[in-house]
């Protein structure tokens, strides 16, 4: 009896805690998530084509304003987002639990991505049906994951979030991603995606942080409307174009980080 009852209890617990943990509502995130984000658009009114761009485990950082300006030279706006500032996670807590993988995978980030493509729908100056993901190592996660869940509950479940729309990926013709992570965890490695974003995905062959030889396998085997197309940097580690990189894993490259550069804007142009 004491066993049936225990039981008992751990199930409406955990049903419990499920229930509270998908409490923010859609309008609320986008509410909370977009005054931390920045905006780069080309001059005049538009409307633009968008690229949301979502940051590595380790935060928005300034290099993340070059990309930026990339898809303003290729006549894009960019939304560049910073997941941490409303959930006020610190520098230094990101990298002690995000990128340990104690907190927010990239299923749950994947509601920011919706958040944020739902807002920028809204936007006078944007073109709601040319609209791109991209996302660097963890954002690569969020971003995989994004194109991955199956509307509805399952969807609720991952992001934490209610009210969600039927289709929050409306609008996107692409999906760029530079050293993504697609390991444990990862939905899209496991599920494969569901939504047409001809993915276009940078790997470099000395990666010793999300991988080399074996992300570009995972990568081009995922099960897709269209194949993840693999561009292997030869001599790129993790984060070669971060000229602020501390970690000693990786190694910025001004050569490489230009060749992703004109990659990124290729890619932007041809949709």
């Amino acid at each position: 009896m004491l066993k049936r009852a225990a039981l008992a209890l751990s199930i409406w617990l955990t049903l419990g805690m499920s229930t509270a943990m998908a409490s923010e509502t859609f309008e609320g995130r986008i509410a909370a998530l977009m005054p931390h984000a920045d905006i780069v658009k080309p001059d005049g009114e538009g409307p633009f084509p968008v690229v949301i761009q979502m940051h590595g485990c380790g935060g928005k950082k300034p290099f993340q304003q070059t990309w930026a300006q990339e898809a303003r030279a290729a006549g894009w706006a960019a939304i560049v987002l910073d997941s941490y500032g409303h959930r006020g996670i610190s520098r230094l807590g990101a990298y002690a639990t995000v990128c340990t993988g104690s907190r927010l995978w990239g299923r749950e980030r994947a509601g920011d991505l919706y958040a944020a493509l739902a807002w920028a729908r809204r936007q006078p100056w944007a073109d709601a049906n040319r609209m791109v993901a991209a996302g660097w190592s963890h954002g690569g996660w969020a971003v995989l994951d994004a194109l991955a869940l199956a509307p509805g509950a399952e969807m609720t479940a991952a992001t934490k979030l209610v009210e969600l729309p039927d289709e929050p990926l409306a609008g996107v013709v692409g999906a760029f991603l530079v050293y993504p992570y697609c390991g444990y965890g990862c939905v899209a490695r496991r599920r494969g995606l569901r939504f047409e974003a001809s993915p276009l995905a940078l790997v470099g062959s000395q990666d010793a942080i999300v991988g080399t030889t074996g992300l570009r396998t995972t990568l081009e085997t995922i099960a897709a409307p269209t194949a993840v197309r693999v561009q292997w940097l030869d001599g790129a580690t993790h984060a070669f174009d971060e000229p602020e990189a501390r970690d000693l894993r990786v190694r910025y490259s001004p050569e490489l980080t230009a060749r992703a550069h004109g990659l990124y804007r290729d890619y932007l142009g041809a949709r």
